[in-house]
């Protein structure tokens, strides 16, 4: 029997971003932490210093596609487990503690990331990172469009 490759398809996509998130999810339990957590938590790590928390709710709404409530929900959640801390006027900084557990996390994540990807060719890894930026930039251009129509 001969297996073919499968060509890149939505149901394709979809296994690979589930398969990948159950290992992240895997690692941030164990830490206490939810992926929404995770994902609104390396927003604040990553930036030069406090970060606009409308422009915090923006990125994490723009990255999970979710309602901006269920974002300020989690900036709450994460100010409230002291991971993250208000700045005055409207921003939010990341604390001791919330920078211990991004870059706890992110330590336990690379050596299984590094084994996901052992192996693949730098070129592979291009051609299919250029083509699922491409597909994200079109399908969050149709989000966009659906979702403006809706309102």
């Amino acid at each position: 029997m001969t297996t073919t490759t499968p060509l890149l398809d939505p149901r394709v996509i979809a296994l690979a971003h589930y398969a990948s998130r159950a290992l992240l999810e895997n690692v941030l339990a164990r830490h206490g932490a939810t992926f929404q957590w995770s994902v609104t938590l390396r927003l604040v790590a990553v930036a030069d210093g406090p970060v606009d928390r409308d422009a915090l709710v923006g990125g994490v709404v723009d990255a999970l596609k979710i309602d901006p409530a269920l974002a300020h929900s989690t900036v709450d959640e994460l100010i409230a487990a002291e991971l993250l801390a208000p700045q005055e006027p409207s921003a939010v900084r990341i604390t001791d503690a919330g920078r211990e557990l991004y870059s706890s996390t992110s330590a336990a994540t690379a050596p299984i990331t590094a084994r996901v990807y052992a192996g693949i060719p730098k070129e592979d890894l291009a051609v299919a990172g250029r083509v699922l930026s491409l597909i994200t930039e079109r399908a969050n251009a149709e989000f966009a469009a659906m979702t403006s129509t809706n309102k």
